[in-house]
């Protein structure tokens, strides 16, 4: 197959660390490409301890898919106009200045799903960060995460969000971040959410419907 080094790729590959003595590097599978021509071809490795697993990503750039999965810390960067879905998983805190990137790098951005348990450690710091901006982002869920990610995305301080937004949540952060649904600066964002699933068990109360005036609220079992 001579014409092997001009095909267009995305190769994702998991890898159980259980039995693992010597982990590859990002170096390592460079190295495996060195005689490619034709496009760039990016690799990112990653190593999750609590999980026991690892995760290799390779591809061609340009990119040529319209979704992105399972991006970390590790991002090697780019732009992705073609991208309109990509989901952010990390067990290390994503911080405002990746948020940036992200919306940066992906400039047709339709769904985001976020997985994060590890609050930020910089979310107090007086940097002076430009909004992040969203402008076609339409489906949003935030599940599994700490409550920081929900006050990022939510506080139209720090996020703009498009209008006519689809918003998953776990409801016990966004009470927390929203101060029982009195907070000003979450406002904003609330009234452009038109569809909002939370799970089944939490009552909707008229303070609730106030927040959240456009909405069309979808429970979970």
């Amino acid at each position: 197959m001579p014409r092997l080094n001009k095909f267009l790729f995305n190769i994702r590959s998991i890898i159980s660390l259980n039995d693992q003595i010597s982990l590859l590097s990002n170096n390592d599978i460079q190295r495996t490409f060195s005689n490619f021509t034709g496009n760039q071809i990016i690799s990112c490795v990653n190593y999750f301890p609590k999980m026991k697993r690892g995760q290799c990503h390779i591809y061609s750039y340009p990119y040529t898919l319209n979704y992105y999965h399972n991006i970390t810390n590790n991002f090697p960067g780019g732009l992705f106009k073609r991208v309109r879905e990509i989901s952010l998983y990390d067990e290390h805190p994503f911080e405002y200045e990746f948020f940036i990137e992200i919306a940066q790098a992906f400039p047709s951005l339709r769904k985001l799903s976020l997985s994060n348990r590890k609050g930020q450690k910089l979310k107090n710091s007086k940097m002076n960060y430009p909004l992040i901006e969203y402008p076609h982002l339409n489906d949003l869920e935030l599940i599994d995460i700490h409550k920081d990610y929900v006050e990022l995305f939510l506080d139209n301080t720090k996020t703009l969000l498009s209008d006519n937004l689809c918003l998953s949540v776990e409801y016990r952060p966004l009470r927390k971040v929203t101060n029982n649904l009195k907070k000003d600066t979450m406002r904003f964002n609330c009234a452009k959410v038109v569809q909002l699933m939370i799970p089944a068990k939490f009552k909707i109360s008229q303070r609730f419907k106030a927040y959240f005036p456009h909405v069309k609220i979808s429970q979970f079992y």
